[in-house]
């Protein structure tokens, strides 16, 4: 058995790795991932990935900073340590709003950070991986995992119609940098 793990399509131009995606996709052939220099166009779309559910994981954080710190500022002012301001009620909301929105917004762009950290396996300190350093300069990389039940040679030959100007076989996963 190969020890070949993914199947690489080098290309330098992003239509024909559009083409080669389509050509791939008309093969039942399965993408792995595209690695892209910049963004592409449509590309999330050809692929069939989903819209990101960051936005809802935003909404949740800033729920819950802004929930903390009202229920942080009600008890402190109103059942710890009342204290009569100007004949004000204890109680009186419009005091709370300013702090309260500095803890939403606070809440949700740590969350968020944490939360793309974790998702994207981004985690300070960690090597990248990537498949191809050249990608995150002026290449266009689909990989291909090889442990499907198409032949090899049928992914290289597909590749090379696409007009990929280089096919690797890579036995690791990833390429470090070191």
């Amino acid at each position: 058995m190969s020890s070949t793990k993914y199947i690489l399509g080098v290309f330098d131009d992003p239509d024909e790795m559009m083409h080669g995606i389509d050509k791939l996709q008309k093969n039942s052939v399965p993408i792995y991932d595209v690695y892209t220099p910049m963004p592409i166009h449509g590309i999330e779309a050809k692929l069939n990935i989903k819209d990101s559910r960051l936005g809802y994981a935003a909404f949740m954080f800033g729920c819950l900073g802004g929930t903390i710190m009202f229920s942080m500022v009600y008890y402190m002012l109103v059942h710890d340590w009342p204290i009569n301001i100007g004949g004000k009620n204890f109680f009186a909301i419009p005091d709370f709003i300013p702090v309260t929105f500095e803890w939403t917004v606070l809440w949700t762009s740590f969350g968020m950070t944490f939360t793309f950290f974790f998702a994207s396996h981004l985690f300070p300190g960690r090597t990248p991986r990537v498949m191809d350093l050249r990608a995150t300069d002026d290449k266009f990389v689909i990989a291909i995992n090889a442990k499907g039940n198409i032949p090899h040679e049928d992914i290289t030959n597909l590749l090379k119609e696409a007009g990929a100007t280089e096919v690797k076989h890579n036995d690791r996963k990833y390429v470090s940098y070191e």
